[in-house]
């Protein structure tokens, strides 16, 4: 009987060893986690420019490999047809810079001329960030932050 015991308890071990190394394996490939993203809009005054800029920390085990971010207005046909993985692909890229370990300090700026600001929408805007891990994971957050062009 005591035998039985042994190899019941060899095998529990064996098991959770293994679940335990399945853990933290699976672990290591969780998609990017965002944070702390901020999304700040200064309008043209005169001759003076605005900008536009979104600032984020991003975290994966495997590494950041882009981060790409997209402001969109709320009227738009990003809110009846939300924003895809695919739809990001061809926009533009933030900066990211190390922020400690597995995490980077990502910043995107964009010039807002008189221009643009009169041919934009006015109202609430959305910002879309789809991050991209060094493993191939992603997380896309179709409104990670929001802002007011007046």
């Amino acid at each position: 009987m005591s035998r039985r015991i042994a190899l019941s308890v060899a095998a529990g071990v064996v098991v959770l060893g293994g679940a335990g190394a399945f853990a933290l394996a699976h672990a290591g490939e969780q998609p990017p986690a965002l944070a702390d993203g901020t999304a700040s809009y200064t309008a043209p005054d005169g001759d003076r420019d605005g900008s536009f800029t979104f600032v984020t920390a991003v975290t994966a085990s495997s590494g950041v490999k882009s981060v790409k971010v997209l402001a969109w207005p709320e009227k738009s046909s990003f809110a009846e047809k939300p924003l895809t993985a695919k739809d990001m692909a061809a926009v533009e890229s933030a900066v990211c810079k190390p922020s400690g370990e597995d995490t980077v300090r990502c910043t995107y700026t964009v010039k807002v001329t008189a221009s643009d600001a009169e041919s934009s929408p006015r109202g609430l805007w959305h910002v879309a960030v789809l991050a991209t891990a060094k493993d191939g994971g992603t997380t896309l957050n179709t409104e990670a932050a929001d802002f007011t062009v007046r």
